[in-house]
């Protein structure tokens, strides 16, 4: 539970100072850029203090350019281990409850992540598109979750559509990364971290143009994603629908 107290903590003495001068610098200046310094200095650190070490591999293959990052989901703590890795700013697919959070949803709604239904509706996923589309085209990367949801026992489940349909009609590069450990630190559903490694790796970047279909592309980033996991967690390979 040390961990699990330390990084809560960590966020809420750090992160409460960090909004109350970031955010209304970034409304002043229109300037978003120093409160996601700090916010990923945060996250970076709070990792680092609940004694999660992070091996990471392959970012020489991250485009120097704006790009999609697709990864599989173990853990909640996947987001902090993840975000600080990013050489640039990018926004995330989240769950629209969650930028009801005081403070800190407007801060994600300041960074530009993307708000996501898990209804289905096809006009809600048709609006996340064309808002990520947007974010693309402003220069910051986009990084979601293809799955949905968190792996319940770390087996890669089938992707959702949603984000290929983003990718063949953006056409920026889209990067696999792979992670796994943190479904040992984390499970879904248990508030309790335990200490350990995260593995991390990034994948050389797929270009939608190369792909006929959101389905061969969707293969593709699938194949990439599994062959940085270890076997028991590859899963059948099928592809889900939103």
């Amino acid at each position: 539970m040390f961990s699990s107290v330390t990084m809560l903590v960590t966020y809420v003495a750090l992160g409460l100072p960090a909004g109350l001068v970031g955010i209304p610098w970034a409304l002043l200046t229109g300037d978003i850029a120093p409160l996601y310094r700090w916010s990923m200095h945060i996250l970076r650190t709070g990792v680092k203090l609940a004694r999660i070490r992070v091996q990471v591999a392959g970012r020489e293959h991250i485009p120097a350019r704006p790009c999609i990052f697709m990864a599989n989901h173990v853990s909640n703590l996947d987001p902090p281990i993840l975000l600080p890795l990013f050489p640039f700013r990018t926004a995330f697919f989240i769950k629209r409850s969650l930028l009801r959070i005081p403070f800190v949803g407007y801060g994600m709604r300041l960074a530009g992540f993307i708000p996501v239904d898990r209804g289905g509706r096809l006009e809600s996923a048709r609006e996340s598109v064309l808002a990520a589309s947007k974010v693309l085209a402003s220069g910051v990367n986009i990084s979601t979750f293809p799955e949905g949801t968190r792996s319940r026992n770390g087996v890669l489940l089938p992707f959702k559509k949603g984000p290929f349909y983003l990718a063949m009609e953006s056409g920026v590069p889209v990067v696999p990364v792979s992670i796994w450990g943190s479904e040992h630190m984390m499970t879904k559903g248990s508030l309790r971290i335990h200490a350990g490694t995260a593995h991390v790796t990034f994948h050389p970047a797929l270009l939608p143009q190369q792909f006929a279909t959101r389905e061969q592309l969707a293969e593709a980033v699938r194949a990439g994603i599994t062959s940085g996991l270890p076997e028991w967690m590859h899963g059948d390979g099928a592809e889900g629908a939103v």
